[in-house]
Formats: C-alpha cells, structure tokens, sequence
C-alpha cells in the first residue's frame, strides 16, 4: 500500500515539476498569484479533504498550489535535488495519510511546512548531514548550483549559503522560514511548535551568526 501510494503521488509530483531555475530563490520572487488564490480556497481544498470521495481530487489541487513554494523550502535545507525530491515525496504521501485527520485550525501551507519541517530534521538525523564540514559541502554544491548557468555560482551566494549551512539545525529552519519564505513568526510558531519569543531569538542569533561569517570569510 506504500509503495503504491508512493507512486501515485510521485506521478502527480514530479512529470512536470520545474527543477532545473535557480535554487536559492525566495518565496517573494516566486509568483505570488497561486499562493494568493491558495489562501482563498484553502478551506475549500480543506473541505474536500474531510470528504472520502473528493479527497483525491482535492489532493491533487493541494499539491498543484503548494508544491513548488515546499519543494524550495526543503531544497534550501537539504541542499541537493535528490534529498530535496525525497523529502518531498515524503512530506505529500504523510500529507495525503493524515488529510483526514487536519482540522483545518492552521492554514494549509502551514501544515504542509510543519510537515516537511519534520521530514528534513529526520532525514538530518538519518545522514548526520548537519555534521558535515561546509568544505565538503561547498564543492558538489558549487558543481550542482554551476549547472543552471553561471550566476547560481556567484561567489557571494556560496558564502551566504555557506554561513546558513554552518548554523544549527532549528536556528536555520527558523532562518529560512524568516529570511526565504517570509513568514510571520506566528506562522513560524504553528510550523515549528516554539514559542514566538524563541524564534526572534534563533533568527537573531541566526542573523548576527551568518553576517560575521560573511564579514570574516
């Protein structure tokens, strides 16, 4: 049965999903409009959900409005396309699972993000990747990024992403969510379960941690 759901939901994902532009854009440069028409019919969406019978086709409105915005949240994460893609099929597949069982209190995307939140920090804890040394990083991420064309390559954005990658695992969630996605912090409090004051105080630490490595580097 997973392995079917699994690729039910792969099919629906990935035929025509654009992997191949710039990896590091935020979610203010990407088209705002889908998201705007999202909120709109979210408790539509949510509606259908709860119903056995319109729970695909609301899925499948689900994954074509949220997709893309979650897939470049867990790539900033996660850094490579291929973890990124696997978090993803995971964050949908628990997504469809518990869509019964989402009571509609938070927004939608919210949810989404909380669960994606969790799939990266498994998958962290799996590979041990916030231990890696950014030298190791670096170089298969500049090789990966240089393919899309030269401006992913500048040298500026590998010591921004650097200085990201060197934080700790939640204050570079709580970063990203900040800085990339540009979410409220009582959006962040619903994703992450931390209290608002707690998030100010990562992405403080987070802000001042990746502006003095910028400045020493």
């Amino acid at each position: 049965m997973k392995v079917k759901l699994r690729t039910k939901i792969s099919q629906k994902i990935f035929p025509a999903f654009p992997f191949n532009f710039y990896p590091y854009i935020s979610s203010k440069q990407l088209t705002n409009k889908n998201y705007r028409m999202a909120e709109k019919t979210d408790h539509e969406i949510w509606l259908m959900l709860q119903n056995p019978a319109l729970r695909d086709k609301g899925f499948t409105l689900l994954m074509d409005r949220h997709k893309e915005r979650i897939y470049w949240y867990i790539r900033r994460l996660v850094v490579f396309h291929e973890d990124a893609e696997d978090v993803l099929q995971e964050t949908f597949i628990n997504a469809y699972r518990y869509a019964g069982s989402f009571n509609g209190k938070s927004k939608i995307y919210t949810w989404l993000y909380r669960i994606a939140t969790n799939e990266c920090i498994a998958l962290f804890r799996r590979s041990k990747k916030d231990e890696f040394k950014i030298v190791e990083i670096s170089p298969k991420l500049e090789n990966e990024l240089s393919e899309s064309g030269g401006e992913t390559s500048d040298t500026i954005l590998m010591k921004f992403q650097e200085a990201i990658r060197q934080l700790p695992e939640k204050q570079q969630i709580v970063f990203n969510l900040r800085y990339y996605d540009d979410l409220g912090y009582e959006e962040m409090e619903e994703i992450t379960g931390s209290s608002v004051s707690t998030l100010k105080t990562n992405y403080h630490y987070a802000t001042e941690k990746v502006k003095n490595y910028l400045k020493n580097s």
